[in-house]
């Protein structure tokens, strides 16, 4: 469960390391927290040091976020349910597309619903 102040950390190679999210985005506008598949909005804490000239993030940007991994556990319809070691978001452009060209790690296939086919495609692989 993603809430505002929570820091996450970013599982994509758009330069940003780690982010804290400030809003979490819902149809109703009242949810508290996030789970995997919700849109935030997250402001860049960290950038990695190796690339501060290549990133296409910089310190303080407001981005919009995917959520790809939670601590806390998720379960599916199936009765399966499972969790991460970390919290870990994908950055999105204004256009909700995504910045990167690779998601590291594995990241599970509810995204696909969530019309999020396009990480699902850059990810290492699905659960």
């Amino acid at each position: 469960m993603i809430q505002n102040q929570t820091l996450l950390k970013v599982s994509d190679n758009s330069g940003g390391k780690v982010v804290r999210c400030l809003k979490v985005l819902t149809k109703g506008g009242k949810a508290r927290h996030g789970k995997i598949g919700d849109v935030i909005v997250v402001s860049v804490q960290q950038i990695r040091s190796k690339n501060k000239l290549t990133s296409k993030v910089k310190r303080g940007e407001v981005l919009y976020g995917v959520i790809v991994k939670t601590r806390s556990f998720f379960r599916r319809q199936s009765g399966i349910s499972f969790c991460f070691n970390q919290n870990c978001v994908v950055l999105l452009n204004k256009q909700r597309k995504p910045f990167a060209t690779r998601v590291l790690g594995v990241i599970p296939k509810e995204l696909r619903k969530n019309k999020f086919s396009k990480i699902i495609s850059l990810a290492a692989g699905t659960i």
